[in-house]
C-alpha cells in the first residue's frame, strides 16, 4: 500500500503518532520503522479520546476509549467537511482543556489529522502560523503539505465552509 501520490517527493512517517503539545498527539494508521518496512498502527489504551479522519478495521481504539470517526479525503473539502473538521476540533480542545490525551489520526498523520490539530491548537489560543509549524515540528516538515487545508486555517474555516458551500450543488 502506498502512503503518498508518486508526483510527491514527502517521506513517510517514521513514528506511529507525535506529540504536538501536552496531551495532543497526531498520528496515522501507518508508519515505516528504521528499516524502511510499512508498519500498522494499531491504538489500544494509550489515549482518552481518539479522532479518526480515515478508518480501516483492526486499527483500534480498545473498546472503552472514546472514539469519533469523521472520514474525509486528503482532497479539497466541502462545507459539510470542513464543519466536521470545526466539531472534530473542539472535541480535541476541550479533551485537552481537561487534561485527557487525545489522538488525531488520518492515513499518515500528515493532512487530515494536520488540519484537525491546528484548529485545535487555534482554539486553545494559538495563531494560525504558530500552530502549523507546531505540527510540522512535532510531527514532520512534511505534515500539512496539502497547501489548501493550509489556506483553509488561514482564511478561517468558517469563512471556507461558507465559500465551499457557494459552490456546492443545491
Amino acid at each position: 500500500m502506498r502512503t503518498r501520490q508518486r508526483d510527491r517527493d514527502i517521506q513517510p512517517p517514521r513514528a506511529p503518532w507525535s506529540e504536538i503539545r501536552p496531551g495532543l498527539w497526531i498520528g496515522g494508521h501507518y508508519w515505516f520503522d528504521p528499516a524502511g518496512e510499512m508498519r500498522p498502527v494499531v491504538v489500544e489504551d494509550e489515549f482518552d479520546l481518539v479522532l479518526s479522519l480515515f478508518a480501516r478495521p483492526g486499527h483500534g481504539p480498545a473498546p472503552g476509549v472514546e472514539h469519533h470517526l469523521g472520514e474525509m479525503p486528503d482532497a479539497p473539502l466541502g462545507s459539510r467537511e470542513l464543519a466536521r473538521v470545526r466539531e472534530l476540533a473542539a472535541l480535541a480542545a476541550d479533551a485537552v482543556r481537561g487534561g485527557r490525551t487525545t489522538l488525531v489520526r488520518c492515513h499518515s498523520g500528515y493532512n487530515r489529522s494536520g488540519l484537525v490539530a491546528a484548529e485545535t491548537l487555534r482554539l486553545l489560543g494559538h495563531g494560525i502560523p504558530e500552530a502549523v509549524g507546531l505540527v510540522r515540528r512535532g510531527r514532520s516538515p512534511w505534515a500539512l503539505n496539502n497547501e489548501v487545508f493550509v489556506q483553509y486555517l488561514e482564511v478561517g474555516l468558517d469563512i471556507a465552509a461558507l465559500l465551499t458551500g457557494l459552490e456546492e450543488p443545491v
